[in-house]
């Protein structure tokens, strides 16, 4: 069993695990606002970062500087999610109302050696996330960054803006066509927008906004029942293979990512 740390204020309390910094719950009270975590399957529920790629490699293969890596697959037949997930972060400091972890990303499937630390701090009736990355290793090294909340909603539940530029995916992998979309809440949808800075979710239930500076990729997923997903992310879907929104890490160079949830 991985240790929690609890962080509460007036309004908001939240538990997040040492194992993959992962946002297990946040509540009102007694009111669930994120969907409980899922410590087995944590792309299921709660808040997982997705590090040091969000979303999907397709087929789990890409070629960087020259070398062709390959990483674990899905029952898709795609790489998914990163791998900070499934890792133990150091608890660097935890007080009433912030957070602070760390770890050090290694993988046969990744080019260099990656030192993350991600800040979570709770202000009245909000929640904001700082990802840091830096890359500690001798290689360039490949990057994109993203979260996966699930908000619990209730009943019928609408976004604003209704309208995004959506990227046209084949086998949940962008085919390089964009179009605006009508996001329709009656139907399935688990596919990739770009994302002007902040998007608002309601329903009877609650309302929520996430916002982000430096996030311009969001995914949509409600394929879970009385949840939807808005995942900031910094590249898009198979960014390795595409260049989408990707960034490349020089050595001991770093970068920082932020978004806030805001609860109504």
């Amino acid at each position: 069993m991985s240790f929690m740390i609890n962080l509460y204020n007036n309004i908001l309390n939240a538990k997040i695990s040492e194992e993959g910094a992962y946002l297990f719950s946040v509540k009102r009270g007694d009111k669930d606002l994120i969907l409980q975590g899922n410590m087995e399957r944590k792309t299921r529920g709660g808040m997982a970062l997705l590090i040091p790629f969000a979303n999907r490699i397709k087929e789990g293969k890409y070629t960087f500087e020259g070398k062709t890596y390959s990483l674990p697959v899905n029952s898709e037949g795609n790489a998914i999610h990163g791998f900070a997930k499934d890792v133990k972060w150091n608890i660097d400091e935890a007080s009433v109302d912030t957070a602070r972890l760390s770890v050090t990303l290694k993988n046969a499937g990744y080019p260099s050696t990656l030192k993350c630390k991600v800040i979570y701090a709770l202000s009245g009736n909000s929640i904001s996330v700082s990802i840091e990355i830096n890359n500690v290793g001798d290689n360039d090294a490949p990057l994109t960054v993203g979260a996966h909340p699930y908000f619990v909603v209730k009943g019928k539940w609408s976004l604003n803006p209704e309208v995004f530029t959506r990227l046209e995916l084949e086998n949940k992998i962008p085919n390089g066509k964009m179009y605006e979309w009508r996001v329709d809440a009656s139907s399935h949808i688990d596919d990739c927008f770009l994302f002007d800075g902040k998007v608002t979710l309601t329903s009877e239930w609650s309302r929520v906004e996430v916002e982000s500076d430096n996030m311009k990729y969001l995914q949509i997923f409600n394929g879970v029942e009385g949840a939807v997903a808005l995942e900031p992310m910094s590249g898009a879907p198979d960014a390795y293979n595409n260049g989408m929104g990707l960034t490349i890490l020089r050595p001991q160079s770093g970068v920082e990512y932020r978004f806030k949830m805001t609860f109504g």
